[in-house]
């Protein structure tokens, strides 16, 4: 019997509960708190596949290489993006293990490296726009700006961050593998960060230093494995129209059929505006053949 497919997209600001609270241990202590709901929709009878954002935590890393760069080489945006695939995939693989053992479930977990392919001729290498790091006041912004060349953005009315290319999904290059893991059995933790960004070369893959948008890999992945379901938690109560702005309006999902009809408008497909709302489009589309998943 093959059990319904859910993919979980936690987000990397999920992760981070406060500007006093951004360390490594306290980023665990969210992810255990992440993972009591995970386990419970194993409970419920659902095949996980949960991946992950890497948006404050690429830019911690950014800024490490920044600030050591007298001492050694910078580290790359895909390879940092690699990075947190490795660091914040091991966090989740420990407590998802540790609180599957507590609960008395057998269900292996492991997180996998993951290169999300993209367009070379994507606009968004010319037009840096994915927020990463941590929010920042508007004169550190500005500091940060003259001395270091970053390009930065108002994110949320929170404020400032920098902005690094973001360029659409294509493919998951290992979504192969993940869908026969899911059959074996396995929680798979998967596309972190989006994907590790890379470009074909003919039959060869190469890094291209960009972050992709985690939503928007989850959606893709979803389709591409068939999943039933696609879950993305969000501090956000509601789907709304000018997220950022104080006229914004909001719909319960019931309203999505709806709002569906208004995504020509530009407003509501910059990521800036409403982040959630590409990747919720992508899923409605036609998935890969749902019958064509074979049984574990």
């Amino acid at each position: 019997m093959v059990k319904p497919l859910a993919v979980v997209a936690v987000g990397g600001n999920a992760l981070i509960q406060d500007e006093q609270r951004n360390s490594i241990p306290d980023q665990y202590v969210a992810v255990m708190e992440s993972v009591q709901h995970i386990v419970d929709m194993v409970e419920a009878g659902w095949d996980l596949v949960l991946t992950h954002g890497n948006g404050p935590q690429v830019g911690f890393i950014l800024r490490r290489s920044e600030l050591a760069s007298n001492e050694v080489s910078p580290v790359p945006l895909d390879y940092a993006v690699g990075d947190t695939q490795g660091a914040i995939g091991y966090m989740f693989q420990k407590a998802l293990h540790n609180e599957l053992a507590r609960r008395g479930i057998n269900k292996p977990v492991i997180a996998l490296v993951t290169q999300t392919r993209v367009s070379p001729h994507d606009d968004a290498f010319a037009s840096p726009s994915k927020p990463i790091g941590a929010f920042l006041d508007e004169a550190t912004a500005q500091q940060r700006q003259q001395q270091l060349g970053w390009t930065l953005m108002e994110d949320a009315g929170r404020g400032w961050r920098r902005t690094v290319p973001s360029p659409a999904p294509l493919e998951i290059i290992e979504h192969d593998t993940i869908a026969h893991l899911v059959r074996q059995g396995y929680l798979v933790i998967a596309c972190g960060g989006g994907g590790i960004p890379v470009v074909r070369d003919g039959q060869q893959l190469k890094g291209v230093e960009a972050v992709i948008d985690k939503d928007l890999a989850s959606a893709l992945l979803a389709s591409q494995l068939g999943a039933d379901l696609l879950v993305i938690p969000t501090g956000v109560e509601k789907v709304a129209i000018n997220f950022v702005h104080h006229n914004n309006s909001g719909s319960t999902l019931s309203a999505l059929p709806k709002r569906k009809r208004c995504c020509g408008k530009v407003s509501l497909v910059s990521a800036v505006c409403n982040p959630k709302w590409k990747p919720l489009l992508i899923s409605s589309m036609p998935a890969s053949n749902k019958a064509n998943r074979p049984a574990a």
